[in-house]
């Protein structure tokens, strides 16, 4: 029986496709049958293969069913491009959280990226959600069937006896009959279809903080998953159509979060060195729309390098504000920053004045981001000078400011060469370079020239060929051809390494140049064989 999978969405590990079989296609991440649409599987003995087992051992023991499903090991990968990669056992995995973080990466790494994961007896309504997270795309009905063996009634917060649950609790078709095993099996597809509802929307991130909340393996797992950052940073989107609603603790250590200090640290340049001003975010984004950082500049007048400091992304500087996530994300606002918030934050802003020092630092802070800033001037040995008195916007808060930047100079600066920077990881001589237009329609001009246009939704810079000459990164390398329409995975010969899913990049060939913006990261890209991997917006022939 001939299948086909085709992935059409991605949220971090996640994803959603078409799963094709003769002439049906159903969309994933789902449950179906297994047995029924690869037979083989259900004919297979002696596949009992631990996930622990080391190479000599599961080379000796695993057997493949033969046909189109191919069962994938840890130790040893497996599969071919468009297959069904068979994780069995993955069903025990959770109950060892960190060898099943282990797990995952040895199997990213061998395992195809557009072969379909498909997990065998393991997908439960109140783990569904997770296991998407992971990359898992199949499921099958023999979890939900066991639990309705035992009597157990199926819901996202976990399995209850069925004699507890209260007439009404579900109106589903099972429920109305009586069949339990019909709900159990009803409720797996419900969340799936939920699932695929919040990959549609770019929030599969905000549904598993909420769905692992029931079940602590789940936390561990997502914890120990958050921190090998290179696991989830290269599936991670550039930026995404939706806010980042950082409403939990683990919300701190999402990629996009770590993602964001990294560069603002590593690849960011400060306009000026000698006099900084931290300041205090606001509710409003960017926060320079707002009264209060209104209020802040004009008492400032360009008379400092001014940063934010804020949760959970720590330290914003005001050249990179609109840019994603720091000019799309909320937050729960109590006023209180607790001890492991405050560690957290002062460990970044620590982070970045060792990397950028000045020769001031003005803290017009209070509350929890002024804790942060002293733990972060104690760590690095510095001095910094308090201007609030009381709240930050009052009048004698703001004068305090203004008297403690008497004699600075002033400088005009433009957020060109911080976005360019902490974007594209270079530094570029931006002097000429104007960003114009009204608001939401702003592109960076040089004399005449269009150089970058600015998403709107994003804050990040698109450039156009005439800008890509002053970048010599972000290149997906293509054959002799020219694009007509997007450029697909196996057109690409190699790309930058530093390419995430969203990201805008420059295809050259020998042929032809592109501009457009990434759908797969560069390592999926590069090792797929099928799917759209730039989506391409102009095209330039080359001459010969």
């Amino acid at each position: 029986m001939p299948t086909q999978f085709e992935v059409r969405g991605r949220d971090g590990l996640g994803r959603s496709g078409l799963f094709s079989v003769n002439d049906s296609t159903y969309q994933t991440p789902l449950p179906l049958d297994m047995e029924e649409i690869y037979p083989e599987l259900a004919a297979l003995h002696h596949a009992n293969v631990p996930l622990s087992a080391d190479p000599e051992f599961a080379r000796e023991y695993l057997v493949q069913p033969g046909g189109e499903a191919v069962i994938v090991h840890p130790a040893l990968g497996g599969g071919e491009s468009g297959q069904c990669a068979v994780v069995a056992n993955w069903h025990t995995a959770l109950a060892n959280p960190r060898n099943m973080v282990g797990h995952l990466a040895a199997l990213r790494e061998k395992v195809p990226p557009d072969a379909a994961w498909y997990a065998p007896a393991a997908a439960l309504p109140s783990n569904a959600c997770f296991l998407v997270y992971l990359g898992f795309d199949l499921f099958d009905f023999t979890a939900v069937d066991l639990m309705t063996a035992r009597g157990l009634f199926c819901t996202p917060e976990g399995e209850f006896p069925f004699a507890e649950i209260e007439e009404g609790s579900c109106s589903c078709a099972g429920c109305a009959q009586g069949d339990l095993g019909l709900h159990n099996r009803l409720a797996l597809r419900a969340e799936c279809a939920t699932v695929r509802r919040f990959i549609a929307g770019g929030q599969l991130r905000e549904l598993m903080e909420q769905r692992c909340r029931m079940d602590p393996n789940q936390v561990t797992a997502l914890r120990l998953l958050d921190q090998e950052y290179h696991i989830t940073e290269e599936a991670a989107p550039a930026a995404r159509a939706v806010r980042l609603r950082a409403n939990s603790a683990e919300s701190m250590y999402r990629p996009e979060v770590k993602r964001f200090a990294e560069r603002v640290i590593g690849r960011y340049v400060p306009p000026r060195n000698d006099v900084a001003v931290l300041l205090p975010c606001a509710v409003r984004k960017p926060y320079s729309s707002s009264q209060s950082h209104q209020r802040y500049i004009a008492a400032i007048a360009g008379r400092a390098h001014e940063v934010i400091i804020t949760s959970p992304l720590g330290v914003v500087p005001r050249e990179v504000e609109a840019v994603y996530p720091a000019g799309h994300y909320d937050v729960p606002v109590t006023g209180y920053w607790d001890h492991e918030e405050c560690a957290f934050l002062s460990d970044i802003l620590t982070r970045y004045l060792q990397a950028h020092p000045y020769g001031r630092v003005i803290a017009h802070l209070e509350g929890g981001a002024l804790k942060v800033a002293e733990m972060a001037a104690e760590a690095c040995g510095i001095e910094i000078e308090c201007t609030c008195i009381g709240h930050p916007t009052s009048p004698a808060s703001l004068r305090a400011l203004d008297e403690a930047l008497a004699g600075e100079r002033k400088m005009r600066t433009t957020p060109v060469a911080g976005v360019l920077s902490w974007q594209f990881g270079e530094q570029v001589e931006t002097k000429g370079m104007q960003v114009k237009g009204k608001p939401r329609r702003q592109a960076v001009f040089k004399g005449k020239t269009l150089l970058y246009n600015i998403d709107p939704g994003t804050g990040l810079y698109k450039p156009t060929f005439e800008g890509w000459e002053y970048l010599s990164g972000y290149r997906v390398q293509i054959d002799a051809f020219v694009p007509h329409g997007d450029v697909l995975a196996p057109g690409v010969m190699d790309a930058d390494p530093a390419i995430r899913p969203g990201d805008e990049v420059l295809v050259a060939g020998p042929s032809a140049l592109a501009t457009g913006r990434a759908m797969m990261g560069a390592s999926e890209m590069v090792r797929s064989h099928r799917g759209v991997a730039v989506k391409v917006r102009k095209v330039k022939c080359i001459e010969r």
